[in-house]
């Protein structure tokens, strides 16, 4: 006959009375609470509460935020509700419940603070032996900007715009020039008419100045390799030489956009959607090797995730320094 192991959710402890008995004696959290406890406090900022009322320790909401971002939850809501569900999370918040208000007030008020006790952390980690850089892996994902697509514009298409509105705010300020010359009443309220448009035109301005010192930035970027063609080019003979190499061009294709709400976001296909949104490129590197701690974090505007390839590892090496191993995609290889 089978037989059951018998269980009761009314018994008096579901779990061990000492919270540090829920977890395995090598969990992480171990860890990160007594590095967090050799981490000094003096560059973080406490906010006095009117009427003395008591607030959680910078060292508690620190190691909080630490045990939270190196198992990949950054919101500070889901934080929150970790602190209820997750007992990793819950052991180092010692069976407290901060609200998601507080959470991100502390992490916005030390951000400069934050980043370098982790760095500290996890260069506890490495001399301790639980952190490894012998391999490391890599991916990115597309976040959503707080901006519309339909807020992006094509740079052939704010150059248009741009001239209407010129000769638009020229001929509504001749208007009302006019209109104060005679005295008459303004119906159409034109001074604030041309503001609009003012404003309007501003953004365009940027949008076109953007995408001209981006066109400009790839194209310097590019002269070296176009020298190098051109040399080799003029350096064979007969018909074999083929079409010249194209020059890089300083300016931006007619096609190529910005956003007027968010201009460092860009166009992405979301995977997950199946459509294009206007996003960011996050990526992140994690440990390979059994702690499966985040190493270091990343946001790139291309869609691509090679522009920001180099720059995520090479920063790993002024901090913690660099892995003997990358693990990354194709996505990682193509540009």
């Amino acid at each position: 006959m089978t037989q059951f192991i018998p269980f009761s959710r009314d018994q008096a402890f579901l779990l061990p009375p000492d919270a540090k008995d829920w977890l395995p004696a090598d969990d992480v959290a171990h860890f990160v609470v007594a590095a967090v406890d050799r981490v000094p406090l003096g560059a973080f900022a406490v906010r006095p509460i009117p009427g003395g009322k008591a607030q959680y320790h910078p060292r508690l909401l620190l190691a909080l935020l630490i045990y939270c971002y190196a198992n990949g939850i950054f919101s500070s809501r889901r934080i929150e509700r970790a602190t209820w569900r997750d007992l990793g999370v819950r052991y180092v918040a010692a069976n407290l419940h901060p609200d998601h208000d507080t959470i991100a007030a502390f992490r916005r008020a030390n951000r400069t603070a934050f980043e370098a006790a982790f760095l500290q952390v996890l260069l506890l980690a490495r001399e301790s032996g639980l952190l490894s850089l012998g391999t490391v892996s890599i991916d990115g994902t597309k976040l959503d900007a707080n901006a519309s697509k339909i807020r992006s514009v094509r740079y052939d298409r704010a150059k248009e715009l741009r001239a209407r509105l010129a000769a638009d705010i020229a001929a509504l300020t001749a208007h009302a020039e006019a209109a104060d010359a005679e005295s008459r009443p303004d119906p159409q309220a034109l001074p604030a008419e041309i503001a609009r448009r003012e404003t309007l035109k501003a953004k365009l301005d940027a949008a076109c100045a953007r995408l001209e010192a981006q066109a400009r930035a790839e194209a310097e970027a590019a002269r070296p390799e176009y020298a190098a063609k051109r040399a080799a080019y003029e350096a064979k003979q007969g018909r074999r030489r083929g079409r010249p190499p194209k020059p890089p061009e300083d300016d931006p294709p007619p096609e190529r956009q910005s956003n007027l709400t968010d201009p460092d976001s860009a166009l992405m296909r979301r995977s997950d959607a199946h459509e294009y949104r206007q996003a960011y490129n996050a990526q992140a590197v994690v440990c390979a090797e059994g702690s499966q701690l985040i190493l270091a974090t990343g946001v790139v505007a291309t869609p691509a995730d090679a522009p920001g390839f180099a720059t995520i590892i090479l920063g790993m090496a002024r901090g913690i320094g660099l892995p003997k191993t990358v693990l990354a995609d194709t996505g990682f290889a193509s540009g």
